[in-house]
């Protein structure tokens, strides 16, 4: 499927809602499974993924409304680790709805510091929005699931994140490649250390 330019304008607080249930509705499937394993390539545990997830999401809601110029918040967020996985993936569900009304009541001349560019509202959306995607098909790869990211949320977020990103593949899978988890025609994988995106606005 050739990559076009997103839809414009984009929803973003709509679109990290609608990850958040895409991906944590997948990732129910395998609520009975073994979360200590380790997705293939990572050194975190499925269960510690999650843990990355809250944190992130949670914490771009943090930036946007500290606004640093050069750190990063002292507020972390973390699932409990006692819970049962079904309530884990309510909680990345509450991350992803507080970020979400964050971007929304975040003037656009709003600017956050994050080590890969400083961001706006729609950039921080961005990032959630390929955090999620990216770790739930890492974790439904690991349990079996066969689930790729859907397309109209893969769209949005390379195009805003990934300027370099290359043309004429799938979203999903031009996603996976700028985030070095695949290779694309013509393209090798990326290392997996040795990638990240632009968060500036532009």
């Amino acid at each position: 499927m050739p990559v076009t330019a997103p839809p414009s304008p984009v929803d973003w607080p709509a679109l990290v809602v609608e990850a958040a249930a895409t991906t944590t509705g997948v990732l129910e499937r395998a609520a009975g499974a073994d979360w200590s394993r380790h997705p293939a390539g990572s050194d975190w545990t499925a269960r510690a993924t999650l843990d990355h997830l809250a944190l992130g999401v949670l914490g771009y809601a943090g930036l946007l409304t500290a606004r640093p110029t050069d750190r990063y918040i002292t507020l972390f967020g973390s699932l409990d680790p006692a819970a049962p996985i079904p309530h884990c993936l309510e909680g990345l569900r509450i991350a992803a709805t507080l970020l979400a009304a964050t971007v929304r009541d975040t003037p656009s001349a709003v600017r956050a510091w994050h080590p890969w560019g400083d961001s706006d509202g729609p950039g921080f959306a961005a990032m959630a929005v390929v955090e999620l995607l990216v770790h739930a098909w890492e974790l439904a790869q690991a349990f079996g699931l066969g689930w790729q990211p859907p397309e109209h949320l893969a769209a949005p977020a390379v195009a805003r994140l990934f300027p370099e990103a290359p043309t004429g593949h799938g979203h999903a899978g031009t996603l996976l490649w700028c985030t070095g988890r695949t290779a694309l025609p013509g393209h090798p994988r990326r290392p997996a250390e040795g990638w990240q995106w632009d968060g500036r606005v532009r």
